[in-house]
């Protein structure tokens, strides 16, 4: 069994990696094998709606990241854990240029797969970026795990946010949460509900 955990922040070992990290201690303690993936700080393309992922199988802009994630992605994954710190209210904008192409491109494997986002910041808009990272999830058939307080954690200075005690706790429960699900998933012989036919409607007269 094994979780992909994607650092969406351009600090490497900073607050929103520690966080992530916490995530993949409790996860290790359940033997579920974990990897951290960071964005780094180059400039991420975003997705620009040419369809060649339908045809090709992966995204026409094949840069090592997206190829990174795909791979890991298509090697198989039982879980996958978003991490980013805030940024005006939301996530990393190149984050989020990155998972728009990740799920448009291969968010047919991740369907029925249990995910979670973990947010970091120094203040506030927490609650706003967590929000729209569950979006990923939430529009893709993705089981999302649930803690003992919604995923976020506080710091400034890269290293503050092991300081924040519930945050870390919080992290640690979703890190057995996400275990569990997993491995009740992976015992259920009925498997996932069977989908009805997409049906398409656009709001124009």
């Amino acid at each position: 069994m094994r979780v992909l955990l994607i650092n969406g922040s351009p600090k490497q070992n900073g607050n929103t990696f520690l966080a992530l990290n916490e995530v993949a201690k409790s996860l290790n303690a359940e033997n579920i094998e974990t990897e951290i993936i960071p964005i780094g700080k180059g400039a991420i393309q975003g997705c620009i709606a040419c369809g060649m992922c339908g045809r090709n199988g992966k995204c026409t802009f094949n840069d090592d990241l997206y190829y990174k994630l795909w791979r890991a992605v298509k090697d198989g994954i039982d879980g996958i854990v978003v991490g980013s710190p805030v940024y005006y209210g939301g996530p990393n904008g190149s984050l989020c240029a990155l998972l728009d192409r990740v799920f448009y491109s291969l968010g047919h494997l991740l369907q029925y797969k249990p995910a979670a986002c973990v947010v970091t910041c120094r203040r506030g808009g927490a609650s706003a970026a967590f929000d729209r990272l569950n979006k990923y999830f939430t529009i893709n058939n993705m089981p999302v795990v649930s803690s003992q307080y919604w995923n976020m954690a506080y710091g400034h200075t890269p290293g503050q946010v092991i300081h924040d005690e519930e945050g870390m706790q919080t992290m640690r429960t979703l890190g057995r949460n996400m275990a569990w699900l997993i491995k009740r998933l992976s015992t259920d012989e009925a498997g996932h509900p069977l989908p009805e036919r997409p049906v398409w409607t656009n709001f124009i007269k």
